[in-house]
């Protein structure tokens, strides 16, 4: 909608009272975590033992800023917050990795950022919704290697990003957005992107992400906020002719090696003559 061009890295400075951003799907998303960390637990959740520290103070922050910035929303009883407006109540202290509980608050997914030898390495995630990867393959790499399937990041990006993560400061967050197109409503994908897929109905999936320097452990944590919307809705949308524009050229603007990892190779011509359709 501003303009920007995708793979570009595009941060701006946060307000921290707006952090994160619970809505009107805070229910369903947060029953979706709890599901999926029942049936899935391994795939949704995983830490490197030297990180509890750490995600004790990501557990505080949550807390402290639901209970400063989103007060009619939450409440505290002793070691439990509960959501009222939804009927949930989650323990704090329950023996469950402090990460793993701060993700039951929020809709985010929740990625822990650690300095080594190597470069900022994953060390933990709370991770629901991944978009075609999984913390199986990516745990405890460095932000190269987890990066290594995006077009045009080795390099001058990588650079950047390292230069981002090292001058991060506690207190001032940033964030930024990215799209993505995919086939259906799911937002839990974390195999790869395989087989034919069917087009008919595609979605438009929008990440917020925001990174923040956490001032005792020196870690960076990366928060996840996913959007899911049919493609349809900008049909109805108040701005929606020029945003399927703007999202048109986008996605025509993609090189070859851009729509494989988008997995968009086949599906663009067809989306492309959709949402000029909708753009008029």
């Amino acid at each position: 909608a501003e303009g920007a061009r995708a793979f570009a890295i595009g941060l701006k400075p946060l307000d921290p009272a707006r952090w994160l951003e619970p809505d009107e799907r805070l229910a369903a998303e947060l029953a979706l975590k709890d599901r999926l960390a029942r049936e899935r637990p391994a795939v949704v959740f995983q830490a490197e033992a030297v990180t509890q520290d750490a995600q004790a103070e990501v557990l505080s922050l949550v807390v402290d800023h639901l209970l400063a910035d989103h007060p009619g929303l939450v409440a505290r009883a002793v070691e439990t917050l509960r959501v009222p407006g939804i009927g949930r109540a989650v323990a704090l202290a329950d023996g469950s990795p402090p990460l793993a509980v701060a993700g039951r608050l929020v809709q985010d997914d929740l990625v822990l950022m650690r300095r080594g030898a190597g470069g900022w390495r994953l060390a933990a995630a709370s991770l629901s919704f991944p978009s075609h990867w999984s913390l199986a393959e990516k745990m405890s790499l460095p932000m190269a290697a987890i990066h290594a399937p995006v077009p045009g990041f080795a390099g001058q990006m990588a650079t950047r990003v390292d230069r981002v993560f090292d001058n991060l400061r506690p207190g001032i967050p940033v964030w930024r957005l990215n799209w993505s197109l995919q086939d259906d409503a799911e937002p839990h994908h974390p195999a790869p992107k395989r087989g034919p897929k069917d087009w008919s109905r595609p979605h438009v999936r929008v990440e917020r992400q925001t990174l923040r320097a956490l001032p005792r452990s020196g870690d960076i944590l990366f928060t996840i906020r996913v959007r899911l919307d049919p493609l349809d809705a900008l049909a109805t949308h108040p701005d929606g002719r020029r945003l399927a524009a703007l999202l048109r050229e986008d996605l025509l603007r993609l090189d070859a090696d851009q729509l494989a990892y988008k997995g968009l190779a086949d599906a663009r011509e067809g989306i492309a003559a959709r949402l000029a359709a909708l753009a008029t």
